[in-house]
């Protein structure tokens, strides 16, 4: 998994590429704290590039929507297909996020 971080005013967007699974989920995780840690609650992730995620990437995402939330702010999620998607709707977090 690759990532790239962009700040614009209060907004941070997050491009990811690759797979985010166990192996990788501990980068994004720090990503995750370190998000929070610079109060940055609007969160944009660019999925587009992001080939196959397993639950331990889900739980990622959703945590850091959680945090996110706590906090009054969003994370939306732009590009999603694939494989990902499939998962994301398997477990009806398409209720949860606007893809």
């Amino acid at each position: 998994m690759k990532y790239t971080r962009t700040d614009n005013d209060d907004e941070t967007t997050i491009t990811v590429e690759g797979t985010l699974d166990e192996t990788t989920a501990p980068e994004f995780r720090t990503l995750v704290d370190e998000l929070c840690a610079a109060n940055r609650w609007n969160v944009t992730l660019e999925l587009s590039m992001l080939t196959s995620i397993d639950s331990v990437g889900v739980g990622v995402i959703v945590l850091l929507h959680k945090q996110v939330r706590a906090k009054g702010g969003e994370v939306r999620l732009v590009g999603l297909d694939g494989q990902p998607r499939a998962i994301f709707r398997l477990l009806r977090l398409d209720k949860v996020f606007s893809f």
